[in-house]
């Protein structure tokens, strides 16, 4: 029996086909058969300007005596190959132009690109679609409903700026649910300035009967107009846009301000202070604390904390440094002491983030809650400010796990922890990322008893597994209790004569821990609610944040900004500052001028003791993502100023393409980690190599010249070895 079954009737030569695998066959030998015969005959070699400036004579006068049956056949020609996705269209426009002047070629080429643009769109949605729908349904869910609810507007931006190939656009939207009508309809408009420009060219070129024409006016103008195509559907895509986001909206007639910022942290303070300095008109809101998480709960006091724990820990090691022990060595530290001390530093730079320094500045600073009300007015309090661009810096909190018994026993984070007064006897820390890493640290040279419990296999997993297994190394040395691979289950509650108790699932038993008290640090969650922003329907992504452009507006509203940790992708003080000036540059000066976001070139460091400082890939992420490179490793141990310090310990690691003195990344653990950083950040920054850093003096002795000492590791590892031997026999030579 044939495995190709035809159950029908052969009449006048048709075969009537019963099944639909049958018919995708039949589809299938029927497009492989016309480009069997189109390459067999050579038919391709027509479709070139070459042939079309050779053959333009005799084409011309066929159209002169069979005018209709010209424009039909090149419409045939036309449909075919643009349902095949023969390549040839751009010059078949051309032809459009040169044989039948502008009108006529406007038309039968819109027309015939459109028709060959459908039925490609119809041939994948028959072949492919419900293959694919069924295959990948959930990966496939949100592009589905977005095509559903945006899909004309997306196809129609498309097809007005060709980022991608027409053929491929034809390929792939058939997968999805768009109606071919639809279709039909939105690439006609679509495709009509471009096909415009493109007939207008091929007029042009049909008058060109010699290199002297390639100078002519009308010529030049018509391949600028190519030119610019690009670059003018992208403004009038971006003017469409924001009329279709905004017409529900009324416009004021005039604005209180260019722009209002919600939020008073690291990024919201820097772009109201850009916006002060060129002089435009500014409000910003803080419902609570100026300075955000950094100044109140975050970068500063944990720094401060980890300050004095670092003392507290030199003093214990005080007969490594040739001086008497101090007691026993065994001390507690008076948290509310050390918490007073936090507090005298936040007061002590609180000034610089303050409303009174932002209204000196120019600020117009509000303390309240802000409400969204539309994307051109906020309201705080009684008032509503009108502006012509909003932007939301509202930051992040503590993420809170949905862990049962969690509410009975209480709990800190990084929020609250600042107001404990005693330390803890035994405190367990659950997250193993950053912050988890730095708060238990401190609290165990404090004096606590710390139990650190990650779900992970090792602590600090974004780092390479040698970074980990140095900082876990010194974290077991100091006495922290660290439990990978430990998911937690629940808590049970004790009495106030007994422990609380955290279950966890750790190889498929359950484990108990016990703790006076829990810290969270499992990660941050974005503020998106509460001001407005559900009204309005701003997209949010899978992990909390506000989805942004390239230009750092939300997606559906060109007017919206967004920077800092509500956006992320990377949620440091220091990325929010970078984002905060393009969004400042980007909302005054659209759509005169802004720029895309950088983020080529991010570093940042977690400060544990040794510190860990990266920037660029680590060779976890460049073996994920198929990155060929060679390491270059320096270790501390034999750098002067650390053997002077007592804090040998720690490397330098630097990623660089094979042969190439090109910095793909730096690694490095070590005392004051974050501060050596930055020479590798300049040089990412500006494209200097190992080999500049190796010629470039480091004050000795310092613990920078661990930069130099790697750039010199690298050198002598690629130095090319046969000219060294000849250079061995020129001075033995010299010798004699």
């Amino acid at each position: 029996m044939l495995p190709l079954s035809f159950k029908g009737s052969c009449c006048g030569g048709a075969v009537v086909l019963k099944s639909g695998w049958q018919k995708k066959v039949f589809v299938l030998g029927l497009i492989g058969l016309i480009f069997y015969g189109v390459h067999f005959f050579g038919l391709g070699q027509y479709l070139s300007l070459e042939a079309l400036k050779e053959h333009q004579q005799s084409l011309d006068e066929f159209y002169q005596q069979q005018p209709l049956l010209m424009v039909g056949l090149f419409c045939l020609v036309y449909i075919v190959s643009t349902a095949l996705s023969i390549p040839g269209a751009l010059v078949l426009t051309l032809a459009g132009g040169a044989l039948f002047g502008f009108a006529v070629g406007l038309v039968a080429v819109s027309l015939s690109s459109t028709i060959g643009a459908t039925l490609a769109f119809l041939v994948s949605r028959f072949l492919l679609r419900d293959w694919v729908q069924s295959k990948f349904r959930d990966k496939l869910y949100r592009i589905n409903r977005g095509v559903e609810k945006e899909g004309v507007f997306y196809l129609f931006t498309l097809r007005l700026v060709p980022l991608f190939p027409f053929f491929l656009i034809n390929l792939v939207m058939g997968l999805t649910p768009i109606r071919t009508g639809a279709y039909f309809i939105v690439s006609l408009i679509g495709m009509l300035p471009g096909t415009a420009v493109y007939v207008n060219a091929g007029t042009q070129l049909a008058r060109l009967d010699s290199l002297g024409g390639l100078l002519s006016p009308q010529l030049i103008l018509s391949f600028a107009l190519i030119g610019v195509l690009p670059l003018a559907s992208k403004r009038m895509l971006d003017f469409l846009k924001a009329r279709k986001s905004l017409r529900r909206f009324q416009r004021p007639k005039q604005f209180d301000f260019n722009m209002v910022v919600i939020g008073g942290g690291s990024a919201g303070l820097v772009s109201a202070y850009i916006a002060a300095a060129v002089k435009a008109k500014v409000a910003l809101i803080e419902k609570h604390k100026m300075g955000g998480d950094c100044l109140n709960t975050g970068c500063v006091p944990s720094k401060a904390l980890i300050r004095s724990a670092k003392i507290l820990n030199y003093a214990k090691r005080a007969r490594e440094f040739g001086l008497p022990q101090m007691g026993s060595g065994q001390e507690k530290a008076d948290l509310s002491e050390v918490m007073d001390r936090v507090k005298k530093i936040i007061a002590r730079i609180e000034p610089h983030d303050s409303m009174e320094r932002y209204r000196g500045l120019g600020v117009d600073c509000f303390e309240g809650q802000a409400k969204i009300l539309s994307p051109f007015e906020v309201q705080v309090g009684d008032r509503v400010l009108t502006t012509k661009n909003i932007v939301i810096a509202t930051g992040a909190g503590p993420l809170i796990p949905d862990l049962p018994g969690l509410d009975q026993v209480g709990f800190l984070t990084s929020d609250n922890v600042w107001e404990q007064k005693e330390l803890p006897k035994r405190l367990l820390v659950l997250g193993a990322g950053p912050i988890g890493c730095e708060l238990a640290q401190a609290f165990s040279r404090l004096g606590s008893q710390v139990s650190l419990v990650e779900m992970g296999d090792r602590i600090l997993g974004r780092e390479d597994v040698e970074v980990s297994e140095l900082v876990l190394k010194r974290f077991v040395e100091e006495g922290i209790e660290v439990k990978t691979a430990h998911r937690a289950l629940r808590l049970e509650a004790g009495s106030q004569a007994q422990p609380h108790t955290l279950i966890c699932e750790h190889q498929g038993q359950e484990v108990a821990l016990e703790f006076d008290q829990i810290l969270l640090a499992l990660g941050r969650k974005a503020n998106v609610t509460g001001f407005g922003l559900e009204e309005l329907g701003v997209e949010i992504s899978e992990s909390g944040t506000l989805v942004a452009d390239e230009f750092m507006r939300v997606t559906n509203y060109p007017n919206i900004y967004v920077c800092g940790d509500v956006t992320g992708p990377f949620q440091f003080t220091h990325v929010a500052s970078h984002q905060a000036w393009f969004v400042a540059v980007n909302a005054l000066f659209s759509p005169f001028k802004r720029f895309v976001v950088d983020y080529r070139v991010i570093p940042w460091c977690t400060f544990v003791d040794p510190e860990v400082a990266r920037v660029g890939v680590n060779e976890e992420e460049a073996k994920e993502r198929g990155i060929d490179y060679q390491v270059t490793r320096y270790s501390l141990e034999g750098l002067d100023r650390a053997i002077a310090d007592g804090e040998a310990h720690g490397f330098v690691k630097v990623l660089t393409p094979p042969g190439s003195d090109r910095i793909l990344g730096a690694t490095i653990v070590g005392p004051h980690a974050g501060d050596i950083m930055a020479e590798y950040v300049l040089a990412m920054k500006y494209g200097l190599g190992l080999n500049k850093i190796l010629g470039t003096i480091h004050i000795y002795p310092t613990l920078a010249e661990a930069n130099k000492f790697a750039a010199g590791v690298w050198k002598k590892a690629t130095a090319p070895q046969g000219a060294l031997r000849w250079l061995e026999r020129f001075h033995s030579w010299r010798r004699s």
